[in-house]
């Protein structure tokens, strides 16, 4: 791909995409719907956090604690609501700002290297699809990425900014993002964030160096004081949160494949090793364009290395790595781990790129450009193939509230739908078959949202499906009326 000189393959013309790409996420996180599961479930939570008041217990369902994550994120959501109202939007911002706040972190790095440096990491960062997706997506990863990234950030700054000012606050604030991390998804933040420093000083030397540039001890317990009130009053609000959190989050997860224990969810089985997979995957386009552009300033002399360079690449080195060796031997995992890594892996790229005699700015420009054109052509054919209005309850509950009932219950059929209980505002019920339904509900005129492919099992107990009211999809709402009761102990 060719682009002229100067244009997008400058400085402002970066600046352009990017701003293109913002706008992009931010038109998503408008028109489409709290996907099930992970959005809608957590977007759920944050509504009930925000409509209880109730700030120390998530609530998965009614009566149910959710044990599986901290609060941070569900925090956010929740303040959201309050501020902004119970929307899509709502329910997103947050985690928008989280990633737009990993972005700056960086970029201040980068461009305390060069300028160059600073453009094209956060190129390369807000370019690859593992990040564009997960910005202002619902989910926890913003948060915990934010702690671990503040966390290296600021240990970097405070042991090589030139300013003492900036050195003492950098101290403090890689405190603040531990007590982030543990609040956002646990102890996990304590390894993602202190295995990089822990590795690059003992592969550096710098014992002395590292225990003087930070208030170690005061700093853990400003750590302490921010992060585990919350995890007392937790436990004691609802017993043997910490056995699962710890021993089942921690433990099983990591180690079991397939783990049963799991309360809310069915555990992930992949082989040994996929981490590497989901992190090329996370870096579309980067992980083709980079081989060509290696190929391309094949044979040409490179800039030479600065002299503080291999303590500086040695960092984002670990830094990347660490997340990835970790759940290398892993096989319950999820599309999202290697979000960690990507900010030192764009600072990595940036400076190899500054480094090549080739026009660095005119690769960024053309990857992010597609970056922008896989992100429209991805909604359109979302939208024309029906996949994002199935992904989501949120059409059906639509149809179902203009259809103005007056005391007939929405009934959804099957696995739980985490987007009916959000866009219901948790009016809408739940029964795992159709023979569950109450016949005096139907009775009632109640309305059924089910597969269509099951429509059958309705009447197959009993029900009378009098009209059918819309198609989503694969699912189908209809209206029921009064027929034969059910037959007792019938399971279709």
């Amino acid at each position: 791909m060719k682009l002229p000189r100067g244009g997008l393959s400058s400085a402002p013309g970066l600046a352009l995409l990017l701003a293109a790409l913002a706008l992009a996420r931010l038109a998503a996180m408008v028109l489409l719907p709290l996907m099930d599961t992970t959005e809608a479930r957590y977007g759920e939570i944050g509504r009930k956090m925000a409509e209880l008041g109730d700030w120390i217990t998530p609530w998965h369902a009614e009566g149910v604690p959710f044990w599986g994550k901290p609060p941070l994120s569900f925090w956010l959501t929740a303040g959201s609501f309050r501020l902004l109202g119970v929307n899509e939007l709502a329910a997103r911002l947050p985690h928008f700002l989280c990633a737009a706040l990993i972005a700056a972190l960086a970029w201040d790095l980068g461009r305390r290297r060069d300028a160059r440096t600073a453009w094209l990491a956060l190129a390369v960062l807000v370019g690859s699809v593992l990040f564009w997706v997960s910005a202002g997506a619902v989910m926890t990863d913003g948060a915990l990425v934010l702690g671990t990234t503040l966390c290296l950030h600021a240990f970097w700054l405070a042991l090589h900014a030139p300013e003492d000012a900036i050195r003492t606050r950098a101290g403090w604030l890689f405190f603040v993002g531990l007590a982030l991390g543990l609040l956002a998804k646990g102890p996990l933040a304590l390894v993602l964030a202190g295995a990089p420093l822990l590795l690059w000083t003992a592969l550096m030397r710098r014992w002395r160096r590292v225990w003087q540039s930070l208030p170690w001890l005061r700093g853990a317990v400003l750590t302490l004081v921010l992060a585990l009130p919350w995890y007392g009053l937790a436990e004691r609000r609802t017993p043997g949160f910490l056995a699962y959190f710890i021993m089942g989050e921690h433990w099983h997860r990591f180690v079991t494949p397939g783990w049963q224990g799991d309360l809310y969810g069915t555990a992930h089985r992949y082989a040994p090793g996929t981490i590497w997979l989901f992190a090329a995957a996370a870096l579309l386009p980067w992980t083709l364009l980079l081989p060509l552009a290696a190929w391309r300033g094949r044979g040409q002399p490179v800039q030479s290395r600065a002299a503080d360079a291999r303590e500086w690449d040695a960092y984002l080195l670990l830094w990347a790595l660490v997340p990835l060796l970790f759940f290398t031997p892993a096989r319950n995992i999820i599309w999202t781990y290697p979000l960690p890594a990507l900010p030192a892996v764009a600072l990595l790229i940036a400076g190899w790129w500054v480094r090549q005699p080739l026009r660095a700015e005119r690769w960024a420009a053309a990857g992010l450009v597609i970056s922008l054109g896989l992100a429209l052509a991805g909604g359109i054919a979302g939208r024309a193939s029906g996949a994002i209005e199935a992904a989501s309850a949120r059409p059906v509950v639509r149809a179902y509230e203009a259809l103005h009932p007056s005391g007939q219950p929405l009934i959804f059929v099957g696995g739980r739908a985490f987007s009916a209980a959000f866009y219901s505002r948790n009016q809408a019920r739940h029964v795992e078959r159709a023979a569950d339904i109450p016949p005096a509900l139907a009775s009632a005129g109640a309305f059924v949202a089910v597969r269509a492919d099951a429509l059958d099992t309705l009447r197959a107990v009993g029900f009378d499906v009098s009209r059918i009211e819309g198609r989503f999809g694969d699912v189908v709402l209809v209206q029921l009326s009064a027929g034969p009761a059910p037959q007792p102990g019938v399971a279709p």
